[in-house]
Order: C-alpha cells, then sequence, then structure tokens
C-alpha cells in the first residue's frame, strides 16, 4: 500500500516526467531509486554517501561535469546541509532544455537520514530554483496536502499508508504535507 503522503505527488510527478518523454532522456537520480519506473534511454544512479551533490557535479572522465537531459531528486533536498550549493550543481550537469524535478516533505515528521535540514512549501521550492539559477517561467511547482493527512502523519506508524475510504486526497492550500516541482534549464 502506498504511502498516504505521496499519493497525489506521485501522480502528478509521473504526468510531468512522461511529458517529456522518458524514452529520449538521459537521466540521472541523486540517492533515490523512483526513476526506475520509467523507461529512460539511459538511467543512473548517484547514491550518497559514495556521492555527495553538495560536492559538486557528478564528473566525467574529462573532469567535466556529466551532462543529462533530466536529473531526480525524489525525498533527498530535505536532508543536505547544502541544499542551494547542490541545485546549483544539478543545474550544472542540466544540458540546456533538461529538465530538474524534485520532490520534497513539509509537514512530516522528523526523520534524520543522516540529517534533516530543510522544509518547502511550493513556493518555497520555485524561490530556491528562481535563486540556483532557473528561470521563474520554466518553473512548476506544485504541493498538496489536508488536516487528515497532517493528522494521519502523527501516528505512532509512519508513514501511514493510504486507506481508500478514509484518506480524502482533496487538497487544503493551508496544509501543505509535500512539495514537487520541475524546472528546465533554458
Amino acid at each position: 500500500m502506498p504511502s498516504l503522503n505521496r499519493i497525489v505527488m506521485a501522480k502528478s510527478s509521473r504526468g510531468m516526467i512522461r511529458a517529456l518523454n522518458p524514452q529520449s532522456l538521459e537521466v540521472a537520480e541523486i540517492s533515490g531509486k523512483w526513476g526506475q519506473m520509467f523507461n529512460f534511454r539511459e538511467y543512473r544512479q548517484f547514491r550518497y554517501p559514495e556521492y555527495d551533490i553538495c560536492e559538486g557535479p557528478v564528473l566525467g572522465e574529462d573532469g567535466r561535469p556529466q551532462k543529462f537531459d533530466l536529473v531526480i531528486a525524489n525525498q533527498v533536498w530535505e536532508h543536505l546541509d547544502r541544499p542551494y550549493q547542490a541545485t546549483k550543481n544539478v543545474r550544472r550537469m542540466l544540458r540546456k532544455g533538461g529538465h530538474f524535478w524534485l520532490a520534497v516533505p513539509f509537514f512530516i515528521p522528523f526523520h534524520a537520514a543522516p540529517n534533516d535540514c530543510s522544509r518547502w512549501s511550493a513556493r518555497g521550492l520555485k524561490n530556491l530554483l528562481i535563486e540556483c539559477g532557473f528561470d521563474e517561467e520554466a518553473i512548476v511547482s506544485r504541493q498538496w496536502g489536508n488536516r487528515n493527512a497532517a493528522l494521519r502523519n502523527m501516528e505512532e506508524a509512519w508513514p501511514p499508508e493510504y486507506d481508500e475510504e478514509n484518506d480524502p486526497l482533496d487538497n487544503d492550500p493551508m496544509m501543505p504535507i509535500c512539495a514537487w516541482a520541475i524546472a528546465q534549464k533554458t
């Protein structure tokens, strides 16, 4: 059963990625495996601690940043000590016209793995991306949440599993649980 916190985000995000024609993309995923569900032309994972996105972009054999059509970071940025530096490093890894998709929690329990440092709303993600060099017009950011999901996040067993009969998926903009965005390097 999927996590209640990710139902709406996952559906919206899959649509964002599918709109990019995944079969044509060379993709890097930072410390995750969410991208495995897509049929990308090329897909590589870069995991912490072997690779630290805060320290720099992925370098090729020539010492220059490797270039990708899409970089994915699902539920990672909240754990970074220097998310602005990491976002600038991702932007350097993108080809012109490439995209950066990221998803983060907003109202969920503390979960150090190994750190838990930041939270963003949809507007906060957009601001992060703008400050790191992405054009405002090339960013789409979303958030989702409601009071029921917020209360479920306080349960002992976390994350709460989605219960179709008892968990409404309506969105209350004043109670975000998670946020996600996609930004294009223009």
